[in-house]
């Protein structure tokens, strides 16, 4: 009985401490997926057509793509620019920028955070040694918190015994599926 009431204490309490937590990445990993189809860390303020000249693919530098953008007047931190499928994107801060390399057409996009959501989000980035070993530790309490929610229930029907490693086996073979076939 007392091994029962100290899986139970340590399953409520890790519980409790990491419900935040858990609301968080569980919200900010569903928006990440999903985003390459919109992005759930920004909105759009602001989107300006540009025609332009572009120099040939093979001399389109980050050196070459960021003095073009501030040229367009972009006045933001850069970050990154890369040409994929035929289109220049430079990446700053706040702004994007997108310019088809043949046609020279494209346009700038302005946006701000949202609130709340990118902060979350950013808790999937984060690569502080001080968030590398929080998150550890998080990690471990996760898996403490699955062992102790499958040992609370100790008699009857629905223990892990009888019921719960049909449903953990389930949990496990359903994402390998996925990874080997689907993936």
């Amino acid at each position: 009985m007392k091994k029962q009431k100290n899986i139970r204490a340590i399953h409520r309490d890790l519980g409790y401490f990491y419900l935040g937590l858990i609301i968080s990445f569980a919200a900010s990993g569903v928006l990440m997926n999903h985003r390459d189809s919109w992005h759930p860390e920004k909105y759009t303020v602001e989107t300006k057509a540009i025609q332009t000249k572009i120099v040939p693919e093979d001399q389109i530098s980050e050196k070459y793509a960021e003095n073009l953008a501030k040229q367009m007047g972009v006045d933001d931190k850069f970050r990154r620019a890369n040409v994929k499928k035929g289109m220049l994107k430079i990446s700053f801060e706040n702004t994007d920028v997108e310019i088809d390399v043949k046609s020279g057409k494209g346009e700038i996009v302005s946006f701000k955070k949202t609130p709340i959501i990118s902060q979350a989000m950013k808790l999937h980035k984060n690569t502080s040694n001080w968030w590398i070993y929080y998150s550890d530790i998080f990690g471990v309490s996760l898996i403490a918190i699955a062992v102790t929610g499958a040992l609370m229930i100790s008699a009857g029907k629905h223990t892990f015994k009888r019921r719960g490693w049909k449903l953990a086996l389930a949990g496990i073979v359903f994402p390998l599926l996925f990874l080997f076939f689907l993936a």
